[in-house]
């Protein structure tokens, strides 16, 4: 027979153990921003090395999405075996360890190599830590996700900016990120050791490439043209301000700035609004925002006021993919796999598209044709059933 204070004592360890849990979905996501804004950060330092051209650079660029577009087999199937918990976990130590080859590949055919598996390692992970939060949404009743990938995105300006530090300080990208691989493993394992997620595996189809179906191509269509989109306006703003106004080196990356922490303010409320308006109408009216804001940057007589047609853009976009990964999750591990894997191609298609329109219209046409994007989210969301 149990006494009161050891009952209490029991009471007090699991009260605690649930409070440690709640952190656990936070870290991971923050961990994915911290990685993937240290390996963006560190790309020009990473072209310099292997001395390779604006082309090729491009090209190794494309390996990324196009990694993530065939990632859907290892997702689903690693997801099915494994369940989430365990799949985040060995696709995380993957992505370090990737995320450590591409900083030490020699030659630019394994550094697209690296770069094709960092997309296959970082989808397969990003499917994972979404799939374990929607899970705990339908569990929990409460929505959360925007803020997660809020917290996502404050990691990649975190990594970014360590990354921007590593290069000031001529650290090689190779020993920066097996500086960062370490701890971050340790926080990967913490984050594993406390997440409350299921480790039984759900049945899905095997397929190569799975092409969202029904219902479910709405959401598709819709992270398919937010990742076009938010992939444009990170590879393409600074470049715009720097052609069309003739901005400093140090004004021009701004741009990607106001937009990425407009985002991140919008997503840490995001979940309150979905609670008070629900998402398709939040989706559908901040992309109009979104488009708004990026047909003002085109107009804008000067930098500056298109720094803020930026800004306006990242409020609007933001809640896209967290209410997309959202409703995609609800309906199980194999439709987020399949709505992300279309999503991400988004990614591999946006570069090269508004590249050649920059390039026969110029910057002012590419970023509107951006800004027709945002509008045509908010016609596609409007019209999904699913966006709740």
């Amino acid at each position: 027979m149990q006494t009161p204070r050891r009952t209490n004592a029991i009471a007090s360890r699991s009260q605690s153990m649930a409070q440690a849990q709640q952190y656990a979905l936070p870290v991971l996501f923050s961990l994915f921003g911290v990685i993937m804004g240290s390996w963006a950060g560190r790309i020009p330092s990473m072209a310099e090395r292997v001395h390779v051209s604006h082309s090729a650079l491009s090209m190794v660029l494309l390996c990324g999405g196009l990694g993530a577009v065939l990632s859907y087999p290892v997702s689903s199937r690693m997801m099915a075996s494994l369940g989430a918990r365990k799949t985040m976990l060995f696709a995380g130590l993957a992505l370090l360890g990737v995320l450590i080859a591409i900083g030490v590949a020699p030659t630019v055919p394994l550094l697209m190599l690296a770069v094709l598996s960092l997309g296959i390692t970082a989808s397969t992970f990003d499917v994972a830590i979404n799939s374990s939060a929607t899970e705990r949404e339908k569990r929990t009743g409460k929505s959360e996700l925007s803020k997660l990938h809020g917290l996502g995105c404050a990691g990649g300006l975190a990594g970014a900016t360590l990354g921007s530090l590593m290069a000031s300080l001529h650290i090689a990208p190779g020993t920066h990120f097996m500086m960062l691989a370490a701890p971050l493993a340790v926080a990967l394992y913490f984050a594993y050791s406390l997440l409350d997620a299921d480790e039984v595996g759900q049945k899905v189809e095997k397929k190569s490439f799975s092409l969202p179906r029904g219902p479910l191509l709405f959401l598709g269509a819709i992270g398919f043209l937010g990742s076009m989109a938010e992939g444009s306006i990170a590879d393409w703003s600074g470049v715009f301000l720097k052609e069309h106004f003739g901005a400093s080196d140090g004004l021009a990356p701004l741009a990607l700035s106001a937009f990425s922490v407009m985002m991140l303010m919008a997503r840490l409320v995001g979940d309150k609004l979905k609670t008070r308006y629900g998402a398709r109408p939040l989706v559908t009216s901040g992309s109009m925002l979104g488009a708004a804001g990026l047909f003002f940057a085109v107009l804008s007589p000067n930098a500056y006021l298109a720094l803020a047609g930026f800004a306006v853009a990242g409020l609007g976009l933001a809640l896209v993919f967290p209410f997309v990964f959202s409703a995609a999750g609800a309906q199980g591990p194999a439709a987020l796999a399949g709505v992300a894997s279309m999503a991400y191609s988004g990614s591999l298609m946006g570069p090269p598209v508004i590249g050649a329109i920059a390039q026969g219209m110029g910057m002012q046409v590419a970023i509107a044709y951006v800004g027709g994007l945002a509008a045509l989210i908010a016609f596609v969301a409007s019209r999904s059933r699913m966006l709740k």
